[in-house]
């Protein structure tokens, strides 16, 4: 494998970027934040990249300790990525990264792809401060998120959640992406109506009383 190209700059920084800097590397990381991933999975949901580009970021992030790849048991038998523990400590940074570029969203162009899953991070920023298991219903698909403290596990997943959920929130992809923009709270959407809350759990209940 080629050496990996760098700024040679003591900066922590510049040595982050040496790692997940190059183009999708982040993006990646994005889709394995929902847990073990197949090639084929990740090509599918990363729509304008290239196989060999694709392979080749994996490559670089099995090299530097941030994803990993095995092979599951029969009958499945198909070889898996996910993001180690270094992996999975990027989730803030792009928490923080999605925080910053929703003055940069606008309005969605022609060209642009979308995938219900990938409004789960402006959904977990919405929920800071709570815990649970949530279901999403858009018109794009279903998916479920964990909000609460980063226990190393799955941030979120397509379809519905593998457990009774705490709660189930029904919305359009208009509020989802106004909620995305930073323009509208998850609270004011719900209080507005247009976010459906459904469940009897802690969570539900908390915001339907917000």
């Amino acid at each position: 494998m080629p050496p990996r190209r760098s700024y040679d700059q003591y900066c922590s920084a510049a040595r982050a970027l040496d790692a997940v800097g190059d183009r999708w590397s982040l993006l990646i990381v994005r889709e394995l934040l929902a847990g073990p991933r197949r090639y084929t999975d990740l090509h599918a949901d990363l729509p304008g990249v290239s196989t060999d580009v694709l392979a080749s970021r994996l490559k670089d992030m099995e090299r530097d300790g941030i994803a990993t790849r095995r092979r599951l048991p029969p009958p499945g038998a198909a070889y898996v990525y996910e993001l180690t523990s270094r992996g999975s400590a990027l989730l803030p940074v792009l928490q923080a990264l999605g925080a910053w570029g929703e003055a940069e969203l606008g309005e969605r162009r022609p060209t642009d792809a979308v995938r219900a899953h990938w409004f789960a991070l402006p959904l977990l920023r919405a929920l800071e401060g709570e815990t649970g298991l949530v279901e999403v219903h858009l018109e794009e698909g279903r998916f479920h998120l964990y909000a609460g403290p980063d226990d190393g596990g799955p941030v979120y997943g397509d379809g519905p959640a593998p457990a009774e959920p705490d709660t189930l929130l029904s919305l359009d992809t208009g509020t989802c992406t106004a909620i995305g923009r930073g323009e509208l709270t998850l609270v004011d959407a719900i209080r507005a109506g247009c976010v459906a809350v459904t469940g009897e759990g802690p969570l539900a209940k908390t915001l339907r009383e917000a």
